[in-house]
């Protein structure tokens, strides 16, 4: 009886320690480290170039003014259809001063002035009138005498000369009688014609058939030659300009494939690049860095009737396809990490996390192509924290 006792105790004992052991052993240990893992798999991968952009209509008319004219308001609204040579603005002649008591009061003693300048003119005009009759007798009695041998040649060309200058300033007075009538007649012009007369009036067609787009001046007023009216065009031929970075534009070329989501209608549209622009600019983004951007014009694709719904000046967001293929060894870009320079990711095998370099060809922001050093199904361990050194036991959420 003594032994079985002493067996128990002895059994109780060894257990108390193994457990003691295990325990100390469990709580020692170290513990597999919580991981975020993803599969190395074939898919298609696309490398796009994202940016906001905004729809406008090809061919934008600006219709303005083609003298200096005074204005009647415009009836047309924005959105009224217009056909080729429909009038969209009547001009009329700016309109002369209101005269007040002064300048009415100017204008009659110029009237006057003007009329006693004719009278002044059309008396010297009657008196150069005799002096060339005179003068003109005078030369035949000349020329007669000449004849007769009782005068001389010299005389002769006296008599002629005083009758071709007499003859002149009958000329120069009858047109002195001119001046002053012309210069009566706009005395009386400026009297008469006021802000309330009558005016001319020319009207401004329209160019090509379309849609009224905007109303620059819509009141009626003195407008300037050259001064915009109103913008028309047809908001069905739509285009769309993106502005991109110019370390994206580079990479982006005519005929580059274009796709539109989030737009405000169902699934996406379809696009072509028509031009990428030469030339850059300088923008200032929302966090206020300065920006150089390039301008893409992208032509629609998509059938008509998918995005007639869409005005000039809508908000879209253009993807740029620059790179796609759809059979491609890919692993999650979040994966990848620098390591003396090479890329480097942890794979899990048994358990445990295996650092591997591998060669990566093109990235997009979510995945990554590889080229060499995981295959597929394979898994690696995205977002490695400090934790995760290779070896180390990693369990996956």
């Amino acid at each position: 009886m003594k032994n079985i006792v002493q067996w128990r105790r002895r059994i109780a004992l060894v257990l108390i320690f193994t457990l003691v052991g295990w325990g100390l052993f469990a709580g020692f240990r170290p513990q597999a480290v919580e991981v975020d893992s993803g599969k190395a798999i074939r898919a298609p991968l696309r490398i796009i170039v994202e940016q906001e952009g905004r729809t406008r209509v090809v061919e934008r008319y600006v219709i303005a003014a083609p003298v200096n004219a005074f204005a009647r308001r415009i009836t047309l609204k924005v959105g009224d259809e217009i056909g080729r040579g429909d009038v969209l603005a009547e001009l009329e002649s700016v309109r002369a001063d209101m005269p007040d008591r002064r300048r009415r009061s100017e204008a009659e003693a110029r009237i006057k002035a003007a009329e006693s300048g004719v009278l002044a003119a059309v008396l010297r005009a009657g008196a150069a009138a005799s002096s060339a009759q005179l003068a003109e007798k005078e030369l035949q009695r000349m020329r007669a005498l000449r004849s007769s041998g009782h005068v001389s040649a010299v005389a002769e060309d006296r008599a002629a000369s005083a009758a071709e200058l007499a003859t002149a300033e009958l000329g120069s007075a009858r047109s002195a009688v001119s001046v002053a009538r012309h210069e009566s007649d706009a005395a009386r012009a400026q009297l008469g014609f006021t802000a309330i007369g009558s005016a001319e009036r020319v009207s401004v067609r329209s160019p090509v058939s379309g849609q009224v787009l905007k109303i620059v001046h819509q009141s009626e007023g003195t407008v300037a030659a050259g001064q915009p009216l109103l913008e028309i065009g047809d908001p069905h031929a739509l285009e769309a300009e993106v502005e991109v970075l110019s370390a994206d534009a580079v990479r982006i070329h005519p005929g580059t494939r274009v796709t539109f989501e989030r737009w405000g209608g169902e699934g996406e549209l379809e696009g072509s690049v028509r031009v990428v622009e030469p030339v850059g600019f300088t923008k200032v983004s929302a966090l206020g860095v300065e920006e150089q951007r390039v301008r893409v014009i992208v032509t629609f694709t998509s059938e008509p009737a998918k995005w007639q719904r869409l005005g000039d000046g809508y908000r879209v967001e253009a993807s740029f396809i620059v790179w796609e293929s759809d059979d491609v060894l890919q692993i999650p870009a979040s994966a990848l990490f620098r390591d003396g320079g090479d890329w480097t990711v942890f794979s899990v095998e048994q358990g445990r996390a295996v650092k591997r370099r591998v060669q990566i060809g093109k990235r997009s922001g979510l995945a990554a192509q590889v080229l060499s050093g995981i295959r597929v199904g394979e898994q690696v361990i995205v977002h490695p924290d400090e934790r995760v050194k290779d070896g180390v036991r990693v369990v996956t959420r």
